[in-house]
């Protein structure tokens, strides 16, 4: 028996236009379609008249599910996952699906489509090269402040999901850490009330604190340009970039790759020192 095809499948942020032509054949053919909310792809199917037998497939019941959706896929049924909005795998369900179906050598198909991080990047005005992507960031504790200390630190530009209710906070905490940076928030994307809002992280905050957001936001910020950085003293940054956080190994290297020194050199100033 052959095994099944796995296709990832996006669909449409907001606009319903915006779903692929491939991505409905796919839909219309497949024996199965894992979905994140069975009722909310119920109703994407029901406006293209799609009848299809759904299963559901989300963060709460992956670890039981991924095994399941396996064994369908070795018996031979094809499959295609989907998410609420945007592409699965994507701070979407779906990445330990993908993980397991190529340790089983099943076939998948990725199918192109939208995307909230790209769609937001490409709008915002920030160098959309190098750049790094977040998800959602962490919402308590050590990991928290961890991951907001490393954004602050991020000299390409940070890209990241937040909910309406946590996104005042959010820029809050950036804010106080680095209230220059220039920052874009992409609200509602696709939808009718879409919305970006450009300008510092503190104009920003003070905008969302007197307008409340609502809908899923794309945060993005600039490249960071941190005084750490403005020294010409090797053992002056080595010492910054230690005291912002970095380890020996890695403020080591920074040092070298900033100010064009290998590292033997700059080992060499450290034992002088001593």
């Amino acid at each position: 028996m052959s095994l099944g095809t796995l296709y990832i499948c996006p669909t449409p942020l907001g606009n319903l236009d915006d779903i692929t032509l491939r991505v409905l054949q796919v839909l219309r053919s497949v024996d199965k379609i894992a979905a994140e909310d069975t009722r909310h792809t119920r109703k994407l199917l029901s406006h293209f008249e799609i009848r299809a037998v759904l299963t559901s497939y989300h963060e709460h019941n992956k670890q039981k599910k991924t095994p399941v959706l396996i064994d369908w896929l070795l018996s031979g049924l094809d499959i295609a996952l989907v998410s609420d909005a945007g592409t699965p795998g994507i701070a979407d369900p779906g990445e330990e699906l993908v993980k397991e179906a190529i340790a089983h050598e099943i076939p998948i198909v990725p199918l192109p489509g939208p995307v909230a991080v790209i769609t937001a990047l490409v709008a915002s005005g920030l160098p959309a090269s190098p750049c790094t992507f977040y998800g959602f960031l962490p919402v308590r504790g050590s990991k928290r402040k961890e991951t907001l200390d490393k954004i602050a630190r991020e000299d390409k530009t940070v890209i990241f999901y937040e909910a309406p209710h946590r996104l005042v906070k959010t820029l809050q905490a950036l804010e106080e850490r680095q209230p220059g940076r220039p920052a874009v928030v992409a609200r509602e994307l696709t939808k009718l009330h879409e919305e970006f809002k450009r300008g510092s992280l503190e104009e920003i905050l003070a905008y969302y604190r007197e307008n409340s957001p609502r809908g899923e936001c794309t945060v993005l910020l600039a490249p960071a340009e941190p005084e750490v950085l403005q020294t010409e003293d090797p053992l002056e940054l080595l010492e910054k970039l230690m005291s912002a956080g970095l380890n020996k190994k890695e403020a080591m290297r920074q040092v070298s790759q900033t100010l064009d020194i290998s590292r033997n050199e700059l080992y060499s100033l450290i034992l002088q020192k001593k």
